[in-house]
This record gives C-alpha cells, sequence and structure tokens, in this order.
C-alpha cells in the first residue's frame, strides 16, 4: 500500500472503529482514539510532502490498481504541484478540529469523531484520484459524514441546512456524472482523466462538459450566484463542521476546475472565460458588501469565504502563471485563516452561547490571548502582508492587473471590503469597555484552545513569511496546466 492510500485509508479505518466504541463511558477513549487517527493520518502524509520532487509537473506517488474490470474503472491515485498541499492540509484540520471539539462535543462522540476521520479521508481521496469515477465516488461520499454532522449536531435549523448543503451539492454533481460517460464512450472506454486531457472534442462538446463541470464545482467553490446555501450551512453547522466546510469542502470545487475544466474542455474556458471572470469579481465585490451588513459572525465569515474564494476563480480563468498560482497558494491560505476564523468564533460561542456581534463587546478585557490571535486571523482575512492571506490575494491582483487593468482595480477593491468588515467584527466584539455581564463572566482560553489557535498560527505566519516551499512546488506543475490549455483540441 502507498503512502497515498495509507493517507485516504488511515483515518478512515479509525473513523470507522470510533464508531463501533459507543458504549456509555467510553467518550474519553473515543476521543484519545479519534486524536491517535488523525495524528496518524497526519504522520502518514509527512513522506508525501518530504518526498515530494519539485520541479516537474508529473503525477507522483501513482498506485494503480484494477478496481472495476469489466468498466476500466481503476484505483488510480497520484498527486502533482496542484494537488499535493490539500493532502497534507486536510490531515492538518483534522487534528486541529479532533482537538477543538475535545470537551465542546459531549453527544454522540463517537459518531461525531468517527464522521469527521471519515470525511478526513474521503476528501483526500479526492486530491488523489486520477480515475473519473474514482473521484467521483470520493467527491459525492463526502456529503454522507458532511451531511449527518450538520444534520445532528448543528443549530436550531439544522434540517433545513443540511437538506439545503445536500440537494445544492447533489443536483451540481449529477450534470458531472453525465459528463463523465460521455467522455468514457468519447474516449473508447476510459476513465483515465490524463487520457480525457488529450482528448480532442468538438466546441460543442467542449461547452456542455464545460458547463456540466461548472454544474458542480461552482457551487461547492461556492460561486456567486450559487452560493446562497453556504451562509446558511454555516449558520447551523457545528464549529468543527464549519472549519472543515471553509477550509477544506470549498477547495474541492477549485480543485475540479484544475483537474478537469481547464485541461478538458481547454477552447471553451477560454471562450467562457468572461464569464467566469464576472462571477468572480461579483463575488469578490459584491458579496464583500454583503459580508459588511451582517450581524452574525458566522454569516459575515461565510460571506467572506465566498468573496475569497471569487479571488481563487479568478487567478484560474486570467489564464497566466501568477494568476493560477496566486489562486492554489489563495486556497491553502484560506484553509489555514477560515478555520482559524470560524473555530475563534466557536471559542466566543461555547462561552456566550450566541453569534450575534451586538452580543459583545470588550473581549479584550477578559480574554487578552485569545484576543491577540484573534486579531492575527483578522488580519490575515483582511490580507496583511506578513500573513498568509496576503500572498495569494496579491499574486492574483498583480496578475489582473496584467490582465486587464480595470478588472485588477475591482479585484484590489476586495482588499479594502475585506479589512472594512473584518476590522469592523473586530472592532465590536473585542475592544471598547466590557459590553454586557456575558462579556464580563468570560474566562481566558485554556491550553488546549491556546495549542490549536498557536498551530494555526504558526502556520499562517509561516506561510506569509516564507511562501517559498508552497509557490515552488506547484510552480511546475501551473506551467505545465497553462501551456496545455493554450493548445486547442478542437477536431
Amino acid at each position: 500500500m502507498g503512502w497515498l492510500s495509507l493517507a485516504i485509508w488511515t483515518p478512515i479505518v479509525f473513523g470507522a472503529i470510533s464508531l463501533l466504541l459507543g458504549r456509555e463511558g467510553q467518550q474519553n477513549l473515543v476521543r484519545w482514539f479519534a486524536l491517535l487517527g488523525s495524528l496518524v493520518g497526519l504522520a502518514v502524509t509527512l513522506p508525501v510532502v518530504f518526498g515530494f520532487k519539485v520541479g516537474t509537473a508529473a503525477m507522483q506517488f501513482v498506485e494503480r490498481h484494477s478496481w472495476v474490470e469489466r468498466f476500466n474503472i481503476h484505483y488510480h491515485l497520484g498527486v502533482d504541484g496542484l494537488s499535493m498541499w490539500f493532502v497534507p492540509l486536510t490531515a492538518f484540520i483534522t487534528v486541529i478540529v479532533v482537538i477543538a471539539a475535545w470537551e465542546v462535543i459531549t453527544d454522540r462522540v463517537h459518531q461525531y469523531m468517527g464522521a469527521f476521520l471519515i470525511l478526513s479521508g474521503l476528501m483526500i481521496g479526492v486530491f488523489a484520484s486520477l480515475d473519473g469515477i474514482l473521484f467521483y465516488t470520493f467527491f459525492e461520499a463526502t456529503l454522507i459524514p458532511m451531511y449527518l454532522i450538520i444534520g445532528i449536531w448543528g443549530g436550531p435549523n439544522k434540517i433545513y441546512a443540511a437538506f439545503k448543503f445536500f440537494l445544492y451539492t447533489l443536483l451540481g454533481s449529477l450534470l458531472t456524472l453525465v459528463a463523465l460517460i460521455f467522455l468514457y464512450n468519447a474516449s473508447g472506454g476510459s476513465f483515465d482523466i490524463a487520457t480525457w486531457h488529450r482528448l480532442p472534442l468538438s466546441m460543442t462538446a467542449q461547452t456542455l462538459i464545460f458547463f456540466a463541470f461548472l454544474a458542480a464545482f461552482a457551487v461547492k467553490v461556492p460561486m456567486w450566484p450559487v452560493h446562497t446555501w453556504l451562509p446558511d450551512v454555516h449558520v447551523e453547522a457545528p464549529t468543527g463542521g464549519s472549519a472543515v466546510l471553509a477550509a477544506i469542502m470549498l477547495k474541492l470545487g477549485a480543485y475540479g476546475f484544475l483537474r478537469f475544466s481547464l485541461p478538458i474542455a481547454p477552447d471553451a474556458a477560454h471562450h467562457w472565460a468572461w464569464l467566469m471572470i464576472t462571477f468572480s469579481i461579483v463575488a469578490v465585490i459584491y458579496v464583500g458588501l454583503v459580508a459588511m451588513v451582517q450581524k452574525d459572525m458566522k454569516k459575515l465569515v461565510a460571506y467572506s469565504s465566498v468573496a475569497h474564494m471569487g479571488f481563487v476563480t479568478l487567478g484560474f480563468f486570467i489564464f497566466n502563471d501568477l494568476g493560477m498560482a496566486g489562486g492554489i497558494v489563495q486556497m491553502i491560505a484560506h484553509g489555514f485563516v477560515s478555520a482559524a476564523m470560524f473555530l475563534a468564533i466557536g471559542v466566543l460561542y461555547d462561552r456566550v452561547h450566541s453569534r450575534d456581534i451586538a452580543a459583545y463587546g470588550g473581549v479584550v478585557n477578559k480574554m487578552p490571548r485569545f484576543a491577540a490571535f484573534a486579531l492575527l486571523f483578522v488580519m490575515a482575512n483582511c490580507g496583511l502582508p506578513g500573513t498568509a492571506g496576503f500572498v495569494g490575494e496579491w499574486m492574483v491582483i498583480l496578475a489582473a492587473v496584467k490582465f486587464n487593468f480595470w478588472i485588477g482595480l475591482l479585484s484590489a477593491t476586495a482588499l479594502i471590503l475585506g479589512a472594512a468588515y473584518s476590522l469592523w467584527m473586530y472592532k465590536r466584539v473585542y475592544l471598547g469597555p466590557v459590553g454586557n455581564h456575558h462579556v464580563e463572566e468570560l474566562t481566558d482560553i485554556g491550553g488546549r484552545e491556546f495549542f490549536i489557535m498557536a498551530l494555526l498560527a504558526i502556520a499562517t505566519l509561516y506561510m506569509g513569511l516564507y511562501p517559498k516551499p508552497f509557490t515552488d512546488v506547484m510552480d511546475a506543475s501551473v506551467a505545465n496546466l497553462l501551456q496545455h490549455a493554450a493548445q486547442s483540441k478542437l477536431r
């Protein structure tokens, strides 16, 4: 079994065993077992990071076994510079979520931990799949644990939110399945994604395939105007669910554009790039303005996520190396920063049981250590230089200016809007005199919360101060994808 298989199946196996440890009095055992599973899951991704050969666009750590021989479906795994970082990122966020839930989740602990571990393995499977059906299987399977996480441990309207999440993402994915079957027939009976990359297609076929993939990936990102499910889901989801959703699950759709839409339908991607750029700019500006008027902290950060992911799709569809690399860097950075933002909201919610911004004020007086971490994450969300949030956004803005000055100027407004809504929230929640007796009774974060905040702070600062290891890994694959997408596949 290769390292990628271990990265996928280790958390799934630990998660499945966690589900069996559900008897009374075993909650602590389940927590420690889940932590062990998440740490082992992270450990087995390290050989992928340190063994990855920089400077080549070739797939690495490739595993290929026959799965459904009759239909030429293979258990085919591999990573390149486009996908490698998402494997350890997923495992890292899983460790954070398990620790964050330690004292917070007291009901059905075994199911909660099991669902997150299984979800972790499935998401890594999406990033590592090189077979169309294997990708689709992992992609769709992620819906099940996330649906349960929202539906069981969510807020008062959890059933509505879980159903909306499932319905939006499933309907979008059905068109993807149609596209996969079409490509299977067009390629003479292959589900190999690399084979599809070389497949000549007519403009009509490419356009239909492009929009079929768009239906699934745009919902998952989510892009404007199909983003409306995200705020509802974030509001109702438990803190860990929001963290994983923002940090990893939103990246599945953006990754789909890189692996499927751009290389399989390059002519259609170029032809419809104006539409994708328009959607992205609207997400950056309009959704940023919507974030400014939110009264709920989770909704504000949820809309902020939509705006930040608008940078990602903008970077992809302006078709230059700086923009595309910037989009991927933004995906990784958003994984750290958005997870930190939602976990910080969770810290406050666990104490006051409210997400309303107006319910706070002067938190820094009672929780100075926590307020310091929150300030760092808010600054990263603004795109402050020296933090992870700056690198990707700046690369995309530079690329956008190079592509078209006015698009670059419009995208740069996101930095102003991001600073406005993030600092406005921080000012009202953390600064000033103590707002009410709930805030007066607050106690600062303990060792467990300090530890997870510190881990995310280190990741945010490291990526912001020294992004070279991240960009070096993806440079060759980005150049290869752009070269491939520049060649017409029309027949």
